[in-house]
């Protein structure tokens, strides 16, 4: 979701799609394998993964950069290093896992740190101190920007999962499709819709009226305006 307008991006094997007014969705990226993404602010994106046939990139790609909402992109760090399959950035830098946790400021030196368990997806609040991460053992928590982990009692065993733009809203989806809804920063959860279908991302920000909550299913991609509680459908096969 890109904060300077609200558009919905997805991040593909294929490339950065924009969906459409019409329902449909528009490439708007040369054609790359996308395993990371993460919008660092308006038009500002930063992603990970493998280059297309016409791309001119490493392989993997590493840390790439686009200032213009996904059309063009640019090299960051750790061409042909990194391949960050979980990626999330905050006002103090980015934290990605490629295979070990790693953790940088400016985009350009990292710091190797540690984690209990592999993280399916990263999720930070806007000043970089809050982590989330979800894995297969469950629900992730540090306090202190990915330094230290400890695990959240009682909390959904989610797939995805992302921090509002500001405050302390979360929101995530477990592998059955079931949305959940968390305001203190991912300590304790409230269930929300049951989709029905596996998640493959989720993407929430602050709205009049309540959150606004956007999950992309094996199915669709639908969306909630009232906080999870009900969803219509954006894009369906």
């Amino acid at each position: 979701m890109d904060p300077a307008d609200g558009s919905l991006f997805l991040a593909t094997h294929e490339g950065l799609f924009q969906l459409t007014d019409g329902g449909g969705a528009a490439l708007v990226s040369p054609v790359m394998d996308l395993m990371g993404f993460s919008v660092a602010g308006p038009g500002h994106f930063l992603a990970s993964g493998h280059p297309g046939l016409e791309v001119d990139l490493p392989q993997p790609m590493g840390l790439i950069e686009s200032t213009d909402s996904g059309r063009t992109w640019s090299p960051v760090s750790r061409q042909g290093q990194s391949d960050f399959h979980a990626l999330t950035t905050s006002s103090v830098g980015v934290l990605g896992y490629d295979g070990d946790l790693l953790r940088s400021g400016d985009g350009q030196d990292w710091e190797q740190l540690s984690i209990p368990s592999e993280p399916h997806s990263l999720t930070t609040s806007s000043d970089g101190q809050l982590v989330l991460a979800t894995t297969a053992q469950g629900l992730l928590r540090s306090a202190d920007a990915g330094s230290t982990w400890s695990a959240v009692d009682g909390a959904p065993l989610l797939q995805v999962v992302d921090w509002a733009d500001d405050g302390m809203d979360v929101a995530g989806v477990d592998p059955s499709g079931a949305v959940w809804t968390s305001s203190d920063g991912g300590i304790s959860w409230t269930a929300g819709a049951a989709l029905g279908s596996e998640p493959q991302a989720v993407a929430v920000s602050s709205a009049p009226g309540g959150l606004r909550v956007t999950v992309v299913t094996t199915a669709a991609v639908l969306e909630s305006s009232d906080g999870g509680r009900t969803f219509d459908a954006l894009l369906e096969p």
